[in-house]
């Protein structure tokens, strides 16, 4: 899926990801490829997603780490919507 996270000052990343783990007001769920429609909103936490070897084509910021094959950013909430394998997080 295409995945975006941007906040109001700038783009934290975009390329493609295989799976992304968010952390929703009533805890952690995860999307994956070809996942229904969902707008969720977000609580502060971690977002934490995998390339799957997609890292080349991948454009972040120095605020998303890696640990092992996932990446992540923290981000203190939010929106998350997911439509058509696009999946767009507004972040603070």
């Amino acid at each position: 899926m295409k995945l975006e996270i941007i906040t109001p000052e700038t783009s934290l990343f975009k390329g493609e990801a295989s799976s992304v783990t968010l952390p929703g007001l009533d805890g952690m769920f995860q999307v994956l490829n070809n996942h229904a429609p969902i707008i969720s909103s977000l609580k502060s936490g971690e977002v934490i997603f995998d390339l799957n070897g997609n890292e080349a084509q991948a454009e972040m910021s120095n605020l998303v780490n890696q640990t092992g094959s996932k990446w992540s950013v923290f981000i203190k909430g939010g929106v998350a919507e997911l439509n058509n394998n696009r999946l767009i997080i507004l972040a603070e």
